[in-house]
């Protein structure tokens, strides 16, 4: 009698225990962050990398889980932007105009819908080509809206394209937009956990690590992989769609090749291997790109060679860690305690 009382009480203490302290100390600070900080900071800087971490999180999953390296990812949430922005409303005449709960399901579909055809090209490849047909793929949607006057509006793309008006709140204020995109980017995070344990999740990276065995184990790898790139479009739809509301705009340059490389970037310097990476990329490559002009400017340098200060830090972290921040959090977690000279644990 005694064991079937406590059999709750462990499974519930042990649920609890699977969470790191450091993780209910950062959600607490996020969620009384507008209690302190400031609009440009709750605006800008969160709600960019929160943003930016959605899209890198899409490519953190097909590439970590899926061992496939997208770099259409951005071009999907591009899509989905200018997807929101043709149907719904903005302050060109091209657009439709139609209702948010119309347009934004729509854009999210037909961005998922592109990203799963995408896939299926994808998968037909391997390792360095699958990288040149996103590539290539994320290209010609680049010049394609910059020469389209029709559906997109070329080179200058949409302006005034705002999130709805729902429930009286102004939901392009600092504080209500750090909390749209903190629960988006939360969910997102969430759901890549629970797919990653999920039968589905595991079977994708038994596809990744041993593709023959798993088809003579009668599962369908190309079909897993082509769920794979639907799952991660939605993600990353997600995200150009906050995106696109945050800058109140979409042209040809949000999903430019310059975009597509750096969430490759912001990937790679946070970790590939843990949902977590992506978000603490997006968060280093937001302060460099938002302070690191005005200190070159101040350092009497320019402001033009903060691409390559972004690029050094890209070769200094792989060169020291090739799985990122967290590849270095790992190596310095498993030196502590150890000795100096023998390297055993004391």
């Amino acid at each position: 009698m005694a064991l079937v009382e406590e059999r709750p009480k462990e499974r519930g203490g042990t649920l609890v225990e699977r969470v790191p302290p450091s993780y209910w100390v950062l959600a607490v600070l996020l969620l009384i962050m507008p209690a302190f900080a400031s609009d440009f900071t709750l605006f800008q800087i969160f709600g960019w990398t929160f943003i930016l971490g959605m899209i890198a999180l899409s490519l953190m999953f097909l590439a970590g889980y899926g061992g496939m390296v997208s770099l259409v990812q951005m071009t999907i949430a591009g899509l989905a932007g200018y997807m929101v922005a043709i149907l719904g409303s903005s302050a060109i005449d091209i657009s439709m105009g139609w209702p948010w709960y119309i347009n934004i399901p729509l854009a999210i579909m037909i961005a998922a819908l592109f990203g799963t055809i995408v896939g299926a090209l994808a998968v037909r490849t391997d390792g360095i080509y699958t990288i040149m047909i996103t590539l290539a793929i994320a290209s010609a949607f680049f010049y394609f809206t910059r020469q389209n006057y029709v559906i997109f509006n070329g080179f200058s793309g949409f302006n005034g394209v705002l999130p709805p008006q729902l429930f009286g709140v102004d939901w392009r204020s600092a504080t209500a937009f750090y909390y749209l995109t903190l629960f988006w980017a939360v969910l997102s995070f969430l759901v890549v956990l629970y797919v990653s344990r999920a039968p589905f999740g595991l079977a994708l990276q038994g596809v990744r690590d041993n593709p023959r065995r798993m088809a003579a184990l009668g599962f369908n790898v190309n079909a897993h992989r082509i769920a794979a790139y639907t799952f991660a479009s939605v993600i990353a739809a997600i995200g150009g769609i906050l995106l696109t509301w945050q800058s109140a705009q979409i042209s040809p340059g949000t999903a430019g090749i310059g975009p597509v490389i750096d969430i490759l970037v912001i990937a790679v310097i946070g970790g590939m291997r843990r949902p977590i990476g992506p978000f603490i990329g997006a968060f280093i490559y937001v302060l460099l790109k938002t302070f690191a002009i005005d200190v070159l400017i101040a350092l009497g340098l320019s402001g033009d060679r903060f691409q390559l200060l972004i690029g050094l830090s890209f070769l200094v972290i792989v060169f020291w860690s090739p799985d990122g921040i967290l590849g270095l959090w790992d190596r310095w977690q498993e030196n502590r305690g150890k000795d100096p000279l023998t390297g055993d644990r004391s």
